[in-house]
């Protein structure tokens, strides 16, 4: 994004378009709504195949969650990753004026920085990144990491999500990268200051509330609710990804039915898994995986009147899963590694204050560095996990009540319009200094 006038008047966004062509345009289509001007690049099959596909998606996402098992690396699909990031820093440099300032946004871009400084742009630059950030040996086991550290260390602001992924960047930044330390969360790389530290991403929590007391009247959640027959919900709201803890959650469930069969005849789950990436095997596989596994949840625990789990593997409106969340009884939010997970917050935020739901959260989202107060679980001991939705499914109103308002405390004061403005405020504090530096 490239911000002349402010934050949202006056700003360009430049991204992929979405599109796939078999010869795209290297310069931008441009559209504008609300005052953005949306600048955005076709990519190629190949460049899809490769960069987006390839490199982003099975290399850098699984080893960013900590899960290097499951990268797919080829030498060519790096260079692509290459070539794309050098295209968008071409779109760029034909767009910015020397007054503005350039945000660049997540792992898909992790050359960018460094590519438009070659490009003699010296704006002031900011980079976040929205998943975690893995500490250096996980980091190592990825080709041409250092590469990638030295094309971050372009920008004058690096934000993530939690402190630690802050310390492992300065880690790698120093030990691959050949940075030097230069305070608390700063580094110096080819004489330049880059600033580095936490900006947990935050939600809209007043918005959110509104929209989803709004929805719990909607027909889709009646007819949800209506199904249910007052029993309690257990709901789950992800992408289909290997790192979002799908198929230990559906066991952690069936462990509940197992173990304590009172509630079998009562509770229900649902989950809804959203497909994504099914170009990339291993979502392929895990829908086939979590398919399975609810299914013989079904089977062997399904009453005429009940059935246990409903597993959704199709996009919900954003509505509609408001409304879900303001009816549940149990959010189950329990990714493996996750940068932050905003469905955390949304589901806090979208709680009836008289009558909440319980949050169980994995101890490796980003969140529960500021959900202290939910029930952290870690998502790899199933019987940890049951025995959290036991005890959140038999917590009393008054139980559920003191916990919600310990979470709604932490939350509601925080937005993600403040969120971005912190930043920013930030990039622009880091850009003088280095300036100011140079002046001298």
């Amino acid at each position: 994004m490239v911000l002349r006038d402010g934050l949202e008047r006056g700003s360009i966004w430049v991204g992929w378009s979405g599109r796939v062509v078999p010869h795209p345009e290297n310069r931008p289509t441009v559209a504008v709504s609300r005052r953005v001007a949306h600048h955005t690049l076709d990519l190629s099959p190949e460049e899809h195949a490769g960069y987006y596909a390839g490199f982003a998606n099975a290399v850098l996402w699984p080893a960013m969650h900590l899960m290097p098992r499951l990268m797919r690396f080829r030498r060519a699909e790096a260079e692509t990753y290459a070539r794309v990031n050098e295209r968008f820093a071409d779109a760029i440099a034909g767009l910015a004026q020397p007054s503005d300032r350039i945000w660049v946004h997540d792992y898909h871009l992790l050359l960018l920085p460094a590519a438009l400084r070659s490009r003699g742009l010296t704006n002031p630059i900011g980079f976040f990144l929205h998943i975690p950030f893995p500490p250096l040996d996980v980091l190592e086991t990825v080709p041409g990491a250092d590469a990638l550290v030295r094309g971050l260390l372009g920008a004058d602001l690096i934000g993530l999500q939690t402190p630690r992924d802050a310390k492992n960047l300065i880690d790698a930044a120093c030990t691959l990268a050949g940075a030097q330390p230069a305070g608390p969360g700063r580094v110096t790389s080819d004489g330049r200051a880059v600033r580095i530290g936490a900006y947990p991403v935050e939600i809209e929590p007043a918005a959110f509330a509104g929209l989803a007391a709004k929805a719990a009247a909607s027909d889709p959640v009646r007819r949800l609710a209506a199904s249910l027959a007052e029993a309690p919900l257990v709901l789950g709201v992800d992408r289909l990804d290997p790192t979002k803890g799908l198929p230990e959650r559906l066991e952690a469930f069936e462990r509940l039915l197992e173990t304590q069969p009172e509630w079998r005849g009562r509770a229900s789950m649902l989950q809804i898994a959203a497909t994504s990436r099914q170009d990339v095997a291993s979502y392929r596989t895990l829908r086939r995986q979590l398919e399975s596994i609810a299914g013989r949840i079904n089977a062997a625990y399904s009453e005429p009147h009940w059935t246990p789990v409903r597993l959704v593997t199709r996009a919900v409106r954003r509505e509609t899963v408001a409304g879900y969340m303001r009816i549940a009884r149990v959010g189950l939010v329990t990714p493996v590694r996750d940068g932050m997970n905003v469905v955390a917050k949304e589901f806090v935020a979208a709680q009836d204050p008289e009558h909440p739901g319980v949050l169980v959260l994995s101890r490796f989202a980003g969140a529960a560095g500021q959900l202290a107060d939910a029930m952290l679980v870690n998502p790899h001991d199933p019987d940890e996990m049951s025995d959290a939705l036991h005890t959140a499914l038999s917590a009393s109103l008054d139980a559920r009540r003191g916990m919600w308002q310990r979470l709604w405390a932490q939350l509601g004061t925080c937005t993600a319009r403040a969120w971005s403005r912190g930043f920013l405020t930030d990039l622009d504090a880091a850009a003088s200094a280095r300036e100011g530096r140079a002046a001298a």
